[in-house]
């Protein structure tokens, strides 16, 4: 395909923090790649290089943080030559690709979910997209119907199902003046605690609890963004160790 407008759009939810959503490439040096680095969206396109290496084309665009909270995120790509518009959960982000070329030239198949292994370091070093997809549209091209109906010549359908199966686990949200209390675990001699969490406090109390027989206490707790455990011991000389991360 030869385009000079394209229009791609699709719904995504994943608890994964990297994965190639969709990538398509071509013989003169033209690609376009939609991936998750660091639970970030990546858009990197280039619309044609030249021979003597004056006009490199490639443009690298990053949008959104967190996109791995396995909730549903949209995506809208809408290029008219350069012109980019990269729409993310409604937030718009309009750039220019570098370069002088227009058309976007792309020889071989468009994968959706990861990228074919080419033997360039490139394609060896990214991960398949793991999580749900819906409502792909390349085009105006419904992928998914498409899919659904083996209606793609050619296509490789790999392991799909066309079902989203859900996490077992399940959050809790505190707010300001919220905590959990659970009852402890005594004549126990190993302690151990673990737990996800994200927040966009700096500081906060993740954990307390007191040892038995006034042996002293453990406290975990955010501290200016770092990660900081206390374990308070009563009965030894260094009675306070402290660990942040």
């Amino acid at each position: 395909m030869k385009t000079l407008k394209d229009v791609i759009s699709l719904k995504f939810k994943t608890s994964e923090s990297e994965g190639v959503i969709f990538h398509g490439e071509g013989q003169q040096g033209d690609y376009i790649t939609l991936e998750l680095k660091k639970a970030k969206l990546v858009l990197n396109l280039n619309l044609g290089n030249n021979q003597l290496g004056s006009i490199f084309g490639h443009t690298s665009v990053t949008t959104g943080s967190l996109l791995d909270d396995h909730h549903w995120h949209s995506i809208i790509i809408e290029r008219h030559g350069r012109n980019i518009n990269l729409t993310l959960d409604r937030h718009m982000q309009h750039f220019r690709t570098n370069g002088e070329f227009d058309y976007l030239d792309l020889d071989y198949e468009i994968t959706f979910g990861g990228m074919p292994f080419s033997g360039k370091p490139s394609s060896n070093s990214r991960k398949n997209f793991k999580g749900c997809m819906e409502s792909i549209n390349y085009n105006g091209n419904n992928i998914t119907d498409l899919a659904k109906r083996k209606k793609l010549e050619p296509s490789n359908v790999g392991n799909l199902s066309f079902s989203c199966v859900e996490p077992h686990t399940v959050p809790v949200f505190f707010n300001a003046t919220s905590y959990l209390e659970v009852p402890g675990r005594p004549n126990q001699d190993l302690f151990s605690v673990t737990f996800l969490f994200r927040t966009w406090n700096p500081n906060g109390l993740l954990l307390f609890s007191n040892f038995a027989d006034d042996l002293g206490n453990v406290e975990i707790d955010i501290n200016e963004g770092k990660v900081s455990v206390h374990i308070n011991v009563t009965q030894v000389k260094k009675n306070r160790i402290d660990i942040s991360s």
